[in-house]
């Protein structure tokens, strides 16, 4: 058993210095904290004691929204969100997610949001987090099995027997977006958004902008690579996605070193991290974007926290625009498996106009 971690008493000044920002009708910290790499995606997960600290130290630097899913682990990214806020449980937005097929032991199926698969999930997710409700529930990814409506009908449900507050899809286009927003309100969208990923700017963003959406941006940090300090030579483990990902080939990395250059020239100009300005660009595009970048280190979080009063001016932006039109980003942003599951209009080179996106219709609207 672990001793109990005690929390610090943050200063008024330090969690009056993180702004807010609104997702729809939710109120977060404008910059949240992706508790993914705690448990799994970047290589093994860290040491349990090291993860609550973490997340602890993260609240007390006034973050108020934390991110996580059942398959991040799977299943130990939820309990280790659960153990680390149940103390401070009112204070704090919860996020998770549902949408895929986990077996026995942990290995990842396929999709599932089939209504009763929802149902299933959210009762293991709630105990997990040790909550009687999620704060932000979303879909991990468009089931092209299910129609949208059938996912929203089952989120209502939940929203209206008091189990989930508010609504949310990840990786999904426009016409998606729209089908579901018709059935329950969508609060927010978490689409991978970075400097060099910019997807969701064709269809989700407009979208959002015109319902009144939030957008939580994932991997805002381009998975590491835009911080600098991930060299070209660098190789990854088996237990790292970026193990898979075409932009994270020696090549790739090598090719793609200018628009890390780019970023640098403005941090050392104002004096600041690659990691903030790259944080500073996403929040200054829309005052309803979140980046929630995750880390396991707690130096890198104060300096994702510490983005936030970093400011861009016209200017900066205009030259980041400007440098990154010219440029030319070698490699997907992930692998093909991966990318086969983002919805149409989610993913660069797609489009969900004029369609009704990758989810299927009702039978009885065909």
């Amino acid at each position: 058993m672990l001793p109990p971690i005690a929390f610090s008493a943050p200063s008024k000044k330090q969690i009056s210095a993180l702004p807010r920002r609104k997702l729809g009708a939710l109120e977060v910290s404008a910059i949240g904290l992706g508790c993914m790499n705690v448990a799994w995606g970047f290589g093994p997960p860290i040491e349990k004691g090291d993860a609550i600290k973490l997340i602890r130290h993260a609240y007390d630097r006034g973050v108020t929204y934390f991110d996580s899913a059942e398959v991040y682990g799977p299943f130990l990214s939820e309990e280790l969100v659960g153990e680390a806020l149940a103390v401070v449980r009112n204070k704090v937005v919860m996020a998770s997610k549902f949408g895929f097929d986990i077996g026995p032991t942990g290995e990842i199926r396929g999709l599932n949001s089939r209504p009763e698969h929802i149902r299933k999930v959210v009762e293991a997710s709630l105990k997990r987090l040790k909550t009687d409700r999620i704060d932000l529930l979303y879909q991990h990814r468009v089931d092209p099995k299910v129609p949208i409506e059938d996912v929203a009908g089952t989120v209502k449900d939940l929203i209206q027997e008091g189990k989930v507050l508010h609504f949310g899809l990840s990786e999904a286009g426009g016409a998606t977006i729209r089908r579901a927003h018709k059935e329950q309100t969508v609060s927010a969208i978490q689409n991978e958004y970075s400097i060099w990923t910019r997807d969701t700017e064709d269809e989700a963003i407009p979208v959002c902008e015109e319902l009144g959406i939030g957008l939580v941006a994932w991997g805002p940090l381009g998975k590491g690579y835009l911080t600098g300090t991930i060299p070209s030579s660098a190789t990854f483990v088996k237990t790292d996605l970026r193990s898979t990902m075409p932009r994270f080939t020696h090549e790739a990395m090598d090719a793609n070193r200018p628009v890390v250059h780019l970023i640098e020239r403005v941090a050392q100009r104002k004096g600041v991290k690659n990691s903030q300005i790259a944080l500073a660009w996403l929040t200054a595009r829309k005052p309803w974007i979140v980046p929630i970048p995750g880390t396991t280190r707690i130096n890198h979080l104060d300096e994702n926290i510490d983005a936030a009063n970093v400011q861009l001016s016209e200017a900066d932006m205009q030259e980041i625009e400007t440098g990154f039109a010219k440029l030319t980003i070698q490699g997907a942003r992930s692998s093909e498996a991966v990318l086969a599951l983002i919805d149409a209009g989610a993913r660069l080179g797609t489009s969900s106009k004029g369609t009704h996106g990758r989810s299927p219709l009702r039978k009885e609207e065909k």
